[in-house]
């Protein structure tokens, strides 16, 4: 008869420690789901980072390549710096200015047929169309990868057990980031 408790009792410890260890393997698993999705944001983030940064320079390029009229050059110039000098909190807003600035230079009738009819217009030109796509593109994956993050972020268990310690909760990036016209495609 103690034989059988003792069985039976070694039994019911040996399936705790299973079930402990099982939520144990669950709980580190989601944490290192949540630090990966974490890792991912940041490296998306540099990536948007890069991109801006390379279109905001290749606009100040076309600025003072003296392709442009004077005024243009300036209003193209002035967006573009403000673009890259800008603090996190005036960020979005800058960059959406970029991008209505290059609108409002490029998108002039007739303003692609003359500049690439000037030395290095075209090249400019298709550098500034590389690098507006480069800046949909990296947008669009640094937002994907925060609201991967976000709806992680969201679950129960991640909320009961700190499991995202002190990260904060990433946000989205939200730009005017339309290519003008003439250099869609």
């Amino acid at each position: 008869m103690a034989g059988t408790m003792l069985y039976d009792w070694i039994i019911d410890v040996l399936f705790w420690v299973a079930v402990a260890f099982l939520v144990a393997v669950y709980v580190s698993w989601r944490a290192t789901r949540l630090d990966r999705l974490h890792v991912r944001v940041e490296t998306a983030r540099a990536a948007l980072d890069a991109a801006l940064v390379r279109r905001a320079a290749v606009a100040l390029e076309l600025a003072a390549s003296r392709l442009l009229d004077p005024a243009t050059s300036l209003v193209l110039a002035t967006a573009a710096h403000e673009a890259r000098t800008a603090d996190a909190e005036s960020r979005e807003f800058a960059e959406s200015d970029l991008s209505r600035a290059l609108r409002a230079v490029v998108d002039q009738p007739d303003f692609a047929d003359t500049l690439k009819a000037k030395g290095d217009g075209e090249v400019v030109l298709d550098e500034l169309g590389g690098a507006a796509a480069k800046v949909v593109y990296a947008r669009r994956f640094y937002n994907d990868a925060v609201a991967q993050a976000r709806t992680a972020r969201r679950k129960t268990l991640i909320r009961v057990l700190p499991l995202a310690g002190r990260a904060p909760l990433p946000d989205f990036f939200e730009i005017d980031d339309d290519p003008p016209l003439a250099l869609r495609g």
